[in-house]
């Protein structure tokens, strides 16, 4: 594994300074960052209000996945140096952040965006974290729209 790949699953709060530093090399002229905090308010066809995300995994099998995705990351975007993908579980409350997604390279426009974006994108494709929502009105395990083939 590329010693500069990060994949984890924590209870701990995220460091977004350390983790970048972890995989900045000297060659990195751009970081590209996906941080997803937990909502305190979703507005679909009624607004949602929420107290606070549980996240639920299965460590072993969902940093594999992470893994996986990095892999597929690499494999798109020669260009990118370094990686982080990882998610925290638990009890969180809004405005808390729940996952980091950074990619690093030499230059804006060697597709550390996309690579962010496409790494975010498939870790909610194909790493399974369960996520259930409470709010006033009870609880509801948020389900994604994804099933996996079985090469994936």
């Amino acid at each position: 594994m590329n010693e500069k790949t990060i994949c984890r699953i924590t209870n701990d709060p995220l460091e977004l300074d350390n983790l970048v530093d972890e995989i900045t090399t000297e060659n990195t002229g751009a970081v590209g960052i996906f941080y997803g905090v937990v909502r305190g308010k979703t507005f679909f066809d009624q607004t949602i209000t929420t107290e606070y995300l549980e996240y639920e995994t299965y460590k072993d099998m969902a940093e594999e996945k992470m893994y996986q995705v990095a892999m597929e990351i690499r494999g798109r975007w020669p260009s990118i140096e370094g990686i982080v993908i990882i998610q925290r579980i638990g009890k969180l409350l809004p405005k808390t952040p729940t996952v980091l997604i950074a990619c690093t390279a030499g230059h804006r426009n060697t597709g550390v965006f996309e690579a962010t974006k496409y790494g975010i994108d498939r870790l909610k494709e194909i790493v399974p974290i369960w996520k259930k929502e409470v709010s006033p009105n009870g609880e509801n395990w948020v389900e994604g729209h994804y099933i996996p083939k079985p090469s994936e």
